[in-house]
Parts: structure tokens; C-alpha cells; sequence
């Protein structure tokens, strides 16, 4: 827990103008210092080397940042799903489908958008799920 709130954390602060004009700044220094060290290889390596330390560490903390504000927007999204009496219900479990079955079931979705009806009638709101439309004799 404790190294969830310091990434919270971290990941606000850099994401900030005061973090970005701060960096802005130090990379101004060092590119106006290179007379003093006549541009050699330690000059070059110290921004080499840093800016490639902080990058692999800021590659984890921002992973577990956005993993967090999934696992929150999913909660959030769940919890709608159930409040919401004309919801598909099925929609709940959908972290559970394998690609193949989640393109299929895009699919389904697009072709009931395709129709060109009102949303709201292919909407059964007694059982939450998309309508079975009776086939038509042409």
C-alpha cells in the first residue's frame, strides 16, 4: 500500500508545470555548461545517464498508476451496470472473454447500432439485454 500512494503521488507531482519547468531548466544548465567541460564524453554521460535512470523508473511507476485508475474506472463502470436497470448485465464479466469472443460480441453490438432504430427499442428492459428482433418475411 505504501508504495501505491508514494506512485499516486510521484505521478501527480511529475505530470506538474513546476516538475516539467524544473526539468526544462536543469537540461538549459547542462546544455550551457558544456564550454566549461569543453563537451566531453562525462558531460554527455551525466544527462545520458540520468534521464535514462529516471525514465525506467517512471516506466513503473506510471504503470501502477494507470493499473489503479483501471481497476477504479472498471469499479465505477460495474457499479453503473448494476444501478442501471436496462443494462446488460453480462457486460459485468466481460474482463473474462478472450479476444476472439469479444470481437464477436463487438460485433454484435455494431450490427444492433447498424439497424439505424432507436437505441431504445432494442433494449428488452425486463430481461437487461439486447432484444431478440423477430426475423421478417420479405
Amino acid at each position: 500500500m505504501k508504495f501505491e500512494r508514494f506512485a499516486q503521488s510521484l505521478a501527480k507531482r511529475a505530470g506538474s508545470s513546476h516538475t516539467f519547468m524544473l526539468a526544462l531548466l536543469l537540461i538549459v544548465l547542462w546544455a550551457a555548461s558544456g564550454p566549461w567541460f569543453d563537451y566531453n564524453d562525462t558531460w554527455q554521460l551525466v544527462i545520458n545517464t540520468s534521464t535514462t535512470i529516471i525514465t525506467f523508473l517512471m516506466v513503473f511507476v506510471i504503470q501502477n498508476t494507470q493499473n489503479r485508475d483501471n481497476d477504479v474506472l472498471h469499479l465505477k463502470i460495474d457499479e453503473l451496470l448494476r444501478a442501471t436497470k436496462a443494462a446488460h448485465k453480462a457486460m459485468l464479466n466481460l474482463d473474462d472473454l478472450d479476444a476472439r469472443q469479444l470481437k464477436s460480441l463487438l460485433q454484435e453490438y455494431k450490427d444492433i447500432a447498424a439497424d439505424g432504430d432507436d437505441a431504445q427499442e432494442d433494449v428488452d428492459t425486463t430481461t437487461a439485454g439486447p432484444r431478440q428482433r423477430p426475423a421478417v418475411d420479405q
